[in-house]
């Protein structure tokens, strides 16, 4: 499996990386699967420097996932009751479908296991069929159906899926 460095995130400098590779995983990826004006709204809601900035004040922990010559992606969690939320684990296309989210995924488990969590948890939007069976090959298993109005007429409509950890 191919190395991938996590680089916590502190300084502005990263969060405006972190936001810019945002922009560019999400339009391509998720314009198929949400529409652009979904795509738009999320992204300046949820992935502007100032809401990552915010995020990480009330706690969620984002990294800047590199390989040997590049930037492959992010992430972010937070730890809750028990359990660890991944919130974003997000690779660029040319990363994809060569082993590095499965050493990212990695990564998180041992923060997990460091946090004495029982369980990781995640949302997937229902049409996201690749990563639903990335997942899925990584042992989560499907819980529930979750809808969540996220304002402006728009709705996440996902699955909760869980992986329990030993």
């Amino acid at each position: 499996m191919p190395a991938i460095e996590a680089i916590r995130v502190r300084e502005p400098m990263q969060i405006e990386v972190v936001a810019a590779l945002a922009g560019q995983i999400w339009k391509r990826h998720y314009t198929p699967i949400i529409g652009p004006d979904q795509v738009g709204y999320m992204l300046q809601k949820y992935q502007s420097a100032e809401a990552i900035k915010d995020q990480i004040n009330e706690g969620m922990r984002y990294y800047l996932l590199k390989t040997a010559h590049q930037t492959a992606g992010y992430l972010a969690f937070s730890i809750e009751e028990k359990h660890l939320f991944l919130s974003k684990i997000y690779l660029k296309q040319e990363f994809r479908g060569m082993g590095y989210g499965s050493s990212a995924m990695d990564f998180v488990k041992q923060c997990a296991l460091r946090e004495n969590c029982k369980e990781i948890r995640l949302t997937v939007n229902k049409n996201n069929t690749c990563a639903i069976e990335a997942y899925e090959g990584m042992g989560f298993r499907n819980v529930k159906a979750v809808v969540q109005d996220i304002g402006q007429g728009f709705v996440m409509d996902d699955y909760l899926m869980v992986l329990t950890l030993n």
